[in-house]
């Protein structure tokens, strides 16, 4: 354990975009002591300027500001996807055994960046999520089969600065987990609407039916998080027989109606729309 945090504190790490998710994950690097002298971050001027001047690191405006001597063991690339195309022929030159690339780019396929990089490339595919930008993400990971252990622990180190990480090897997969962890969050925050809308149609006034829909779900969340127990479980827990909870789960799990097959066919809906996508 004590050789793995040394390893990472000692990542050399080039950071390509420094947004919202970029910015979450590096102020998470350096919080658990990643050495700011072996991060390179490439931005645009004002941001690289401002980044270097907060954090420590070497902020540039292109790759061609990495030093000779500075040989990165992850290239993470934090751009938006429709950006990718245009910059990411820049990095072939630092395609090598000890670099492995790392892509937090929605929809973006491994075929994507071995076109570009090379087949030599070793590369690993990520699909986080938004509440990656409290520490609270979901990411899942997909490499390619010449990434080593030594590279899979580092990828895993990084990203596990901002939440929870699982890996899948067939990367067929990630479409199903682009609809489901990845756009998950949104089905949510649109839970807490329907919610408060149901609230306001019982009676309560709007920002009182927010303001229950939101901390109702919030402190559910947090519940789920620090139980032990099973969401079945915990469900089955807050459900007295014959009571409110359970007239309204009646609807909520109705087999052709309810929540379990609405749920089933939006999934669906977003798995197809990532295929549709990546293609």
């Amino acid at each position: 354990m004590v050789k793995a945090e040394q390893n990472f504190m000692n990542t050399r790490l080039l950071l390509v975009g420094c947004g919202k998710m970029g910015s979450a994950m590096l102020e998470g690097w350096l919080a658990q002591g990643l050495q700011a002298a072996n991060v390179y971050i490439v931005e645009q001027a004002e941001a690289a300027e401002k980044l270097s001047t907060r954090y420590g690191i070497n902020g540039i405006t292109d790759v061609a500001g990495v030093p000779k001597d500075f040989i990165p063991q992850v290239v993470l690339f934090a751009v938006k996807p429709q950006i990718l195309p245009e910059v990411i022929d820049a990095y072939k030159p630092l395609v090598r055994a000890e670099t492995v690339f790392l892509s937090v780019a929605a929809g973006k396929t491994i075929e994507f960046f071995a076109s570009h990089l090379g087949e030599t490339a070793r590369i690993v595919r990520a699909m986080p999520n938004t509440p990656a930008a409290v520490s609270r993400g979901m990411t899942v990971m997909c490499p390619t089969d010449n990434v080593s252990i030594a590279q899979r622990e580092m990828c895993e180190a990084l990203l596990k600065t901002v939440g929870l990480v699982s890996w899948v090897e067939d990367e067929s997969l990630m479409d199903a987990v682009t609809a489901l962890s990845g756009s998950g969050p949104a089905y949510i925050f649109h839970l807490v609407e329907a919610m408060a809308q149901a609230g306001e149609t019982a009676g309560l006034p709007a920002d009182q039916a927010m303001l229950l829909a939101r901390q109702t779900v919030v402190g559910a969340g947090f519940l789920l998080d620090a139980s032990e127990e099973t969401a079945a479980t915990l469900r089955q827990n807050v459900t007295s027989p014959g009571g409110t909870t359970a007239a309204a789960l009646d609807v909520l799990m109705d087999q052709k109606t309810g929540l379990p097959e609405l749920m089933t066919r939006a999934i669906e809906a977003a798995r197809k729309r990532s295929v549709e996508l990546a293609g």
